[in-house]
C-alpha cells in the first residue's frame, strides 16, 4: 500500500511529498559539513518510504512519525553526524514553534491579530471568545476539562486573518487529541463541531440568542432548499411541516460523541450543489423518517414514530438508507446478490449491472460458479475456455472504477463453489505475488462450500473438481440431492464420460483454503447447505452465494438479483436498570420492521432484475449492534455462559417480535407474492430448520433447541395472516452506523481497550470508555494508568493494580478463545432466518487450530463467516506514549509475548501497523547524540490498534 496522505501537527491531512524527505536530509548533510552523497540520500528516502508502507497499512503517518523514521534511517547508514544535525534541527523546530506560539500570544494580547468572519468581515482576534465557547460546550463537564491546556494547544495553530471555521477546527483537533485522557473530551468535541455546523446552517450557535427558534424554523427551509436544488423528493413538501417541526428534539444532538458527529458531518448530512450544508442532526433524522413514510396513510404519525426511534439511537438504518431516503434517487438498499450465467452476453451484462448497482451505494455479492472452467471447450468457436479467473479480473476493475455515490469506493465479493475446476486459482486471487493478470486486489472472495466436502475433509477422502458446463445441475442442488448428483458425476468420471476433471485429497484442498485465508484474509468460508436447507424460500429457488458482508442468504438467478434491506437495533440503548427493557425493545423491533418494509416499496432500483426480486419476495434484514456494550452494562464477561445465554435469549426476543411484526404487516398490507409454499406457510420457523439441517447432514450441531417465549402465539398469527417479508433478520457488520451511535460494532467483542480511530478528518487515540469509567470510580485512572495501558497495547491482564474481576470483564478479543465467538453465533443463529456477519479472531499461527475453528463453525450449523483476524506480525507505536518514561518494573510484569502471523491480513477493514523505536525516543539529552546510537538499548515497543473506516461498508 503506497503512502498518499499524511497528518500535519495541526491535524490537517495533506498529500505526502517524498521530495521533502530528500531536501531535509540534504540540508542535514550541508549543515553538518558532510559531503553530500546523492546515492545515500536516495537510499535513505527509499528506505523511509518502505518503512512507512509496511508500518502504516491503513493508518496515515504523522509528520513526527516520518521524522522519527528518517532519524533512524540516517543512523542506519552510519551517518551519525548528519543524524545529530537532523535531531538538533528538529529540536530547534520545537523551540521555534514555542517561540511562534509565544509571539502569537503576545499579538493576541496586543490585539494585533484579526479573524475573518463567515461574511468576510475582519475583527480583532479575542482569545476570550474561544474560551467562552469552549466553556459553554463543556457544560456540566467543565471540571473534567483542562480549558487552559486546550487553549494553549489551539494557539499554536492561530495566525493573522484566520477564519472562524479554522479556529473551530483547531479547537476540535486540540480536544480530540485529549480524548485518550478522558472520554469527556469526545462529548465536548462533538458539541463544538455541531455548533460550528449550526453557525453555517442557521447563522447562530446554541449559545446565541434565538437559537431554539432558528433550529425549529429551519426544518421547512432546509427541505425547501433541498427540493429546489434537486436533491430532495418534492413530495416532502406535502407533509405537515408545522407538526413535524414541533416534534424536533434538539436535546438529542447531545447523544453524539465526537466520532459519530464527525462521521455525520463528513459524509451523511445532505449538501446542495454548491456544497453548502442543508442539514443539522435532527433535520437529518427527520428527512430520513419522512423519506420512509411517503406512502403511509397517516404520514405524519408514522414520521414521528420513525423519527423518535432513530433520533434516540434505538434503531439506525443502514448507510444507503441514511444517504438516500427522501432524495430524488432513493436507493436505500444495502447489498445486491447476482448469479452470472455461462454466456458471454450475460457475463458482460453482469459487469454493467455491477456498475449500476455500485453507483448507487450498493455492495455486491457475485456468484460465478456457473462459468465453465479453464480448458473446457467453447463449441461455438471450437477453442478452449480461459476459465473464470480472467472475468473476475474485469469484475475487479469495475469495482475499483466505481465511487459509490461519491462517498465511498465500490465493493464486491465474488463466490465460487468448492468443486469448481478453477478453485485452486481462485484461492490465489488476493495474493500480492504472481501474475497480476490473475489477481484481484480490490475484490473480496469467498468459498461456497457444500457439506459433502466438509465430510470428506473429516474422513480424509478424495474430492473431484469439475467444470460446470459438464455438471450443469450441481450448483443448483444441495443436501442429500447434491450428494447424490455429485457421486453420480464421479462415477461418470470413472466411465470416461467427463472430459475435464481433477482429483485431489479433500484435506489438501482444505489446507490450501485455510492457508490462503490466513495469508491474505480471503477467500472467506461460507456454507452452502446450511444456507439453503434453512432458507424460508426453498420452494422458489436456490441460494447461490451470500453478499458482500456474508449475512444475506437469498435466492438468485438470471431473472432475480436479490436485494438486502438492512437496519440494526442498538441493543445497549434498551438496557434499563440492569436488564433489557422488553417492552421498549418490542416497540423498537415493530417500528424497525415497518421501516424496512417501506424501503422495499419506496426504493430506487438500478436494474429490473433487482426490482423484480425485491417486490416479489420483500426480504429484509433486521440486526443488532452494541452487543459488547450491553454485556458491559449487564456486568457479563464475553467468555461466560451467562453471556452466551444472553445472546440466545436476546436474539430470540428480537426474532419473536420481528416475525410477529412482519405477520402483522401481512394482515395490514397482504403477504409477499411468493409466500405460498414457503417454510413460513408450512409452519417451519428458524428453530425448526435447525433440526432439518441436522437431519439432512446426519450430524448434531450441539446447539440446544430450547426456547423461552411462547412461539405458538406467533405461529398461529402467521398461519392465519401469513408474512409480509420472505426473510426478516440478518446481522450486518455496522461499523459506520455503530460509530454514529457511539457503540461497539454489531456482535463484536472489543478488539482493544486502547486504539486509534481514523476517519476523513484524521486520527485520534481513544479508550474503552466502560473500562475508564470503572477505573475512575475505583480511583485508578490517571496519566500513569494510561501509560501502562498503552505499554501493554490495551491489555489489562498484566497491570497489577487492576482487580481480577475487571481483568475478566475487559478481556480483549485475542484474549478470548475463539470457541466463545462461535458459541455466541450458534445460539443467535438458531433464531435468524438469514445469517450473521461473523468475524473470526485467532491468536495462533497453527494451521490445525485454524482448521478446527472453521470445522467447528460448520459443525455448529453456522451459515457463513466473514473476515479472519489474527494478531499481525507488526504493531504500531504511538507517538503520544512517552517511551522514555520508565515504567516501574517492580510493579509491572514483563509485557507478554505476542503471537505473530506469517503475514498481516491484507486490505482488511482494520489493520495493524508498526514503527521501530525511533532514535529520538531512545536517546536522552537535548542533542540526543547519535554517535553512540547503535549501543543504546531500544525502549519497549508500545503497540496500539488502528481502527480505520470500514472498506466493506455497504451493509453498515
Amino acid at each position: 500500500m503506497s503512502i498518499e496522505k499524511i497528518i500535519k501537527r495541526s491535524g490537517e491531512i495533506v498529500d505526502f511529498d517524498r521530495e521533502k524527505i530528500d531536501r531535509a536530509v540534504t540540508k542535514a548533510y550541508v549543515a553538518s559539513r558532510t559531503p553530500v552523497n546523492e546515492e545515500i540520500i536516495n537510499t535513505i528516502g527509499t528506505n523511509v518510504i518502505d518503512d512507512l508502507e509496511e508500518q502504516f497499512v491503513q493508518a496515515k503517518p504523522g509528520v513526527e512519525d516520518i521524522q522519527d523514521i528518517v532519524e533512524k534511517r540516517i543512523a542506519d547508514q552510519g551517518m551519525f553526524e548528519v543524524a545529530k544535525t537532523y535531531i538538533l534541527y528538529r529540536q530547534k523546530q520545537i523551540e521555534d514553534r514555542e517561540q511562534q506560539r509565544a509571539k502569537v500570544l503576545k499579538q493576541v494580547k496586543e490585539r494585533k491579530l484579526t479573524v475573518t468572519k463567515r461574511d468576510g468581515s475582519e475583527v480583532p482576534f479575542d482569545v476570550n471568545d474561544i474560551t467562552e465557547l469552549l466553556v459553554n460546550c463543556c457544560g456540566k463537564q467543565r471540571k473534567h476539562v483542562d480549558v487552559d491546556g486546550v487553549i494553549h494547544d489551539v494557539m499554536g495553530n492561530v495566525y493573522d486573518r484566520i477564519s472562524t471555521g479554522e479556529i473551530s477546527q483547531a479547537v476540535v483537533m486540540a480536544l480530540k487529541a485529549r480524548i485518550e485522557r478522558n472520554p469527556v473530551y469526545s462529548e465536548v468535541a462533538a458539541r463544538l463541531l455541531l455548533n460550528d455546523l449550526y453557525k453555517e446552517v442557521l447563522g447562530v450557535d446554541e449559545f446565541g440568542e434565538g437559537f431554539a427558534g432558528a433550529y425549529q424554523q429551519g426544518l421547512a427551509k432546509s427541505i425547501e432548499r433541498g427540493v429546489k436544488a434537486g436533491r430532495l423528493d418534492s413530495r416532502l413538501l406535502e407533509f405537515d411541516l408545522v407538526t413535524l417541526t414541533a416534534a424536533l428534539d434538539i436535546s438529542r444532538d447531545s447523544l453524539f460523541k465526537y466520532m459519530g458527529a464527525q462521521v455525520l458531518y463528513d459524509r451523511y448530512f445532505l449538501k446542495d450543489l454548491e456544497q453548502n450544508f442543508l442539514e443539522i442532526p435532527q433535520y437529518f433524522w427527520m428527512r430520513v423518517a419522512m423519506g420512509l413514510a411517503l406512502e403511509e396513510k397517516d404520514k405524519e404519525a408514522k414520521v414521528l414514530e420513525f423519527y423518535k426511534v432513530m433520533s434516540t439511537l434505538h434503531y439506525v438504518p443502514s448507510t444507503p438508507t441514511l444517504f438516500h431516503a427522501g432524495t430524488t434517487h432513493a436507493q436505500m438498499s444495502s447489498c445486491y446478490l447476482t448469479t452470472v450465467e455461462d454466456d458471454l452476453s450475460h457475463i458482460f451484462k453482469s459487469f454493467g449491472d455491477n456498475a449500476q448497482l455500485s453507483k448507487w451505494s450498493g455492495g455486491l455479492g457475485n456468484d460465478w460458479t456457473n462459468i465453465r472452467a479453464t480448458g473446457s471447450l467453447i463449441k461455438s468457436t471450437n477453442v478452449g475456455s480461459q476459465g473464470v479467473i480472467p472475468f473476475l479480473k474485469i469484475a475487479d476493475a469495475t469495482t475499483a472504477a466505481i465511487n459509490r455515490s461519491g462517498k465511498r469506493r465500490g465493493a464486491t465479493c465474488v463466490y465460487l463453489e468448492t468443486w469448481h475446476y478453477d478453485i485452486e486459482d481462485f484461492l490465489e486471487l488476493r495474493k500480492n505475488t504472481g501474475d497480476e493478470r490473475r489477481r484481484t486486489h480490490d475484490t473480496n472472495t469467498a468459498n461456497w462450500i457444500p457439506d459433502l466436502f466438509m465430510k470428506r475433509v473429516m474422513n480424509d477422502e478424495m474430492w473431484t473438481l469439475f467444470s460446470p458446463d459438464e455438471t450443469t445441475d450441481l450448483h443448483h442442488a444441495y443436501g442429500k440431492d447434491f450428494e447424490k448428483k455429485y457421486v453420480a458425476y464421479e462415477k461418470a468420471v470413472e466411465r470416461g464420460e467427463i472430459k475435464l476433471f481433477k482429483k485431489i485429497r479433500a484435506k489438501v484442498l482444505w489446507r490450501k483454503m485455510i492457508t490462503a485465508l490466513f495469508e491474505t484474509g480471503h477467500p472467506w468460508m461460507t456454507f452452502k447447505d446450511a444456507c439453503n436447507i434453512r432458507s424460508p424460500q426453498d420452494h422458489v429457488g436456490v441460494v447461490h452465494s451470500s453478499n458482500l458482508c456474508t449475512e444475506i442468504t437469498l435466492n438468485t438467478s438470471a431473472e432475480e438479483i436479490a436485494v438486502c434491506n438492512l437496519g440494526s437495533i442498538n441493543l445497549v440503548r434498551h438496557v434499563k436498570e440492569g436488564k433489557l427493557d422488553q417492552e421498549l425493545l418490542a416497540q423498537t423491533v415493530s417500528t424497525a420492521i415497518r421501516m424496512l418494509d417501506n424501503v422495499i416499496s419506496l426504493n430506487f432500483y438500478p436494474t429490473k432484475e433487482a426490482k423484480n426480486s425485491n417486490l416479489k419476495h420483500r426480504p429484509i434484514g433486521l440486526g443488532i449492534m452494541g452487543l459488547q456494550d450491553t454485556l458491559y452494562e449487564l456486568g457479563m464477561s464475553f467468555d461466560s455462559e451467562a453471556a452466551v445465554n444472553f445472546s440466545d435469549e436476546a436474539m430470540e426476543f428480537v426474532a419473536y417480535h420481528a416475525i410477529l411484526g412482519s405477520s402483522k404487516l401481512a394482515r395490514e398490507r397482504g403477504t409477499y407474492a411468493s409466500y405460498r409454499g414457503s417454510k413460513w406457510d408450512r409452519g417451519l420457523f428458524p428453530l425448526d430448520t435447525l433440526e432439518l439441517l441436522e437431519r439432512e447432514r446426519g450430524l448434531e450441531t450441539g446447539v440446544p433447541k430450547t426456547a423461552k417465549l411462547s412461539w405458538q402465539v406467533v405461529k398461529d398469527h402467521v398461519a392465519k395472516f401469513g408474512m409480509r417479508n420472505s426473510n426478516t433478520m440478518a446481522i450486518a457488520p455496522t461499523a459506520t452506523i455503530a460509530n454514529i451511535s457511539g457503540v461497539f460494532p454489531s456482535i463484536e467483542p472489543i478488539y482493544k481497550n486502547v486504539y486509534v480511530k481514523s476517519n476523513f478528518s484524521g486520527e485520534f487515540t481513544t479508550n474503552n470508555e466502560y473500562l475508564v469509567s470503572e477505573l475512575q470510580r475505583r480511583g485508578l485512572w490517571g496519566d500513569e494508568m494510561l501509560e501502562k495501558l498503552k505499554y501493554y497495547d490495551g491489555s489489562v491482564q498484566d497491570i497489577p493494580e487492576i482487580p481480577d474481576v475487571l481483568k475478566a470483564k475487559y478481556k480483549e478479543v485475542f484474549e478470548i478463545d475463539s470457541i466463545w465467538i462461535l458459541r455466541h453465533a450458534a445460539r443467535r443463529g438458531k433464531w435468524i432466518d438469514q445469517s450473521q456477519s461473523l468475524n473470526i479472531f485467532v491468536n495462533t499461527t497453527s494451521g490445525k487450530v485454524l482448521s478446527d475453528v472453521y470445522i467447528n463453525a460448520w459443525r455448529m450449523g453456522l451459515k457463513t463467516t466473514y473476515y479472519l483476524r489474527s494478531l499481525a506480525a507488526s504493531t504500531v507505536e504511538k507517538s503520544t506514549l512517552d517511551v522514555t518514561k520508565k515504567i516501574d518494573e517492580s510493579s509491572t510484569p514483563e509485557a507478554p509475548a505476542q503471537v505473530t502471523a506469517a503475514a498481516p491480513i491484507a486490505r482488511e477493514p482494520v489493520a495493524v501497523a508498526a514503527v521501530s523505536p525511533p532514535v529520538s525516543q531512545a536517546v536522552s539529552g537535548a542533542a540526543r547524540s547519535v554517535a553512540r546510537a547503535p549501543e543504546v538499548a531500544a525502549a519497549p515497543k508500545p503497540k496500539i490498534y488502528i481502527a480505520d473506516e470500514a472498506i466493506c461498508e455497504a451493509c453498515e
